[in-house]
């Protein structure tokens, strides 16, 4: 059974909030809770309601909708509105589902909304019974699905990663490797040096500290995990 995503609208122009609206309730497992063109009267409610996807504007006049929504106990699956096309890197940090621009076409939020919708599943539990296939990440001001197969290998870069994917670009996002090494699964990817992780179905060759991708890609093993690469050669 699909859920109903319980919605909240915060956007100091009335019809910009009439307009998200109406969207929702055109929408298919979409829920009016509440709108507010104002944001003090917004934060009191969404602290004492509890809300699934909030659709809030970033530049308001009492206080900004980042500065509005650090301040929640409780935090909603966010998906910021704005009629600026560059966003604070505070607002990226806040890990936004999407960013949608003004004016909103039907179309493109229909698009942000799947994605909460996608990642209301993964976030409750559906992938802990299915195979995991895939996890999301934040680059680029919104929320990316990465697919498992298609990870060659990831490399850490201080604070940040990039996951490198087969027959595609890299994908750039803020996260230490060791956080993003919980999410996979164990049996198909080994950390084998201090700044990489690899997919075990990618390999092609193992010689002596280096591993050779079926890319072509060689990355290097380090001595404390070298553990890891007897134990291959062995099965």
């Amino acid at each position: 059974m699909v859920p109903t995503l319980k919605c909240v609208v915060v956007d100091d122009e009335p019809l910009a909030a009439a307009l998200i609206k109406s969207y929702i309730e055109a929408s298919d497992h979409l829920e009016i809770g509440a709108v507010f063109e104002d944001a003090i009267a917004a934060s009191e409610y969404l602290n004492k309601h509890k809300t699934d996807l909030l659709f809030l504007d970033i530049n308001m006049p009492d206080i900004t909708g980042i500065d509005l929504f650090k301040s929640l106990k409780d935090k909603p699956m966010l998906i910021f509105t704005t009629a600026y096309k560059t966003f604070a890197f505070e607002g990226f940090e806040l890990e936004a589902i999407d960013y949608l621009l003004k004016p909103i076409d039907y179309q493109r939020f229909k698009k942000a909304v799947n994605k909460a919708k996608e990642f209301y599943h993964y976030q409750n539990g559906k992938q802990k019974i299915d195979v995991v296939e895939s996890i999301f990440v934040h680059s680029e001001y919104k929320l990316i699905k990465i697919n498992l197969p298609d990870i060659l290998f990831i490399e850490s870069l201080e604070d940040y990663i990039k996951i490198h994917l087969q027959g595609s670009k890299m994908v750039l996002t803020l996260m230490p490797l060791k956080k993003i090494t919980e999410k996979l699964p164990a049996d198909r990817f080994k950390r084998i040096h201090r700044s990489f992780v690899v997919a075990i179905q990618k390999i092609k060759a193992i010689h002596n500290r280096k591993i050779e991708l079926i890319t072509g890609e060689i990355l290097p093993v380090s001595e404390s995990y070298m553990e890891t690469i007897n134990e291959w050669k062995k099965g």
